[in-house]
């Protein structure tokens, strides 16, 4: 018994061997691994700029503009993520010849845009209606009351979904190897096709994931818990 034990696994670790460290193809792993963070934390500062930006704009009592940014957070919500960036890509930007990963940066903080939208503005809004009237009676103009006591109020309230949404973007960059971004998803793939092997590469890359996952939603949790103790000190 002991020694079939011993040969399955001297086999586990042979088949390992051979399709993941065997010339190098660890190696494209790492590669993948540091594209989709790179893409991630490209998409995710985009993606909250665009957010500051159309969540003002759909608390605006103007109507042209909350419309605007209304229909920026329909649309791009509204389409599935493979598709909107199979469309930046061979329809919008492949006349330009731009780089695909800068392509999929561009995509991803678009798209991310229209959540994090959705995440302020709720944040905002949530903000008891006391607090803008206590900082106008301070004598403080609209924008100053906002500033200064709306928006830090509405920044810790929108940090769970918001980290939230910095974690589903990492899972969902997967799909830039739809338009042939080598991605740690991507990097699985051509291990995959070089070895004729899918266990091994797809499951390394699960597994890369989840440890992702965890952590930061480990360390994101801390952060919500030492926010959580200064407000109450």
């Amino acid at each position: 018994m002991q020694n079939s034990f011993l040969s399955f696994f001297t086999q586990m670790w042979q088949s390992f061997y051979n399709t993941m460290i065997a010339q190098n193809r660890y190696l494209l792993i790492f590669e993948g691994l540091g594209v989709t963070i790179f893409i991630a934390i490209c998409a995710i500062i985009i993606g909250t700029v665009l957010g500051c930006i159309f969540a003002l704009l759909r608390i605006s009592k103007n109507p042209v503009l909350s419309g605007i940014a209304n229909f920026y957070t329909t649309v791009i919500r509204g389409i599935p993520l493979a598709t909107q960036l199979m469309i930046f890509y061979f329809v919008i930007f492949s006349p330009l010849g731009l780089d695909r990963l800068f392509v999929a940066i561009l995509a991803y903080g678009i798209n991310s845009g229209a959540y994090c939208t959705e995440i302020f503005r709720g944040a905002i809004q949530g903000v008891d209606i006391g607090q803008t009237e206590a900082g106008r009676s301070l004598g403080l103009s609209h924008w100053q009351t906002l500033a200064k006591i709306i928006l830090p109020q509405a920044a810790k309230a929108a940090l769970p979904t918001y980290t939230s949404e910095f974690i589903v973007l990492i899972k969902e960059t997967a799909v830039a190897s739809f338009i042939a971004v080598t991605d740690l998803t991507k990097a699985g793939d051509m291990i995959r096709n070089a070895t004729y092997n899918a266990w091994y590469p797809l499951l390394t890359c699960a597994v890369i994931y989840l440890a992702l996952t965890l952590g930061l939603t480990k360390l994101f949790s801390v952060l919500e818990k030492r926010m959580a103790k200064s407000d109450r000190s």
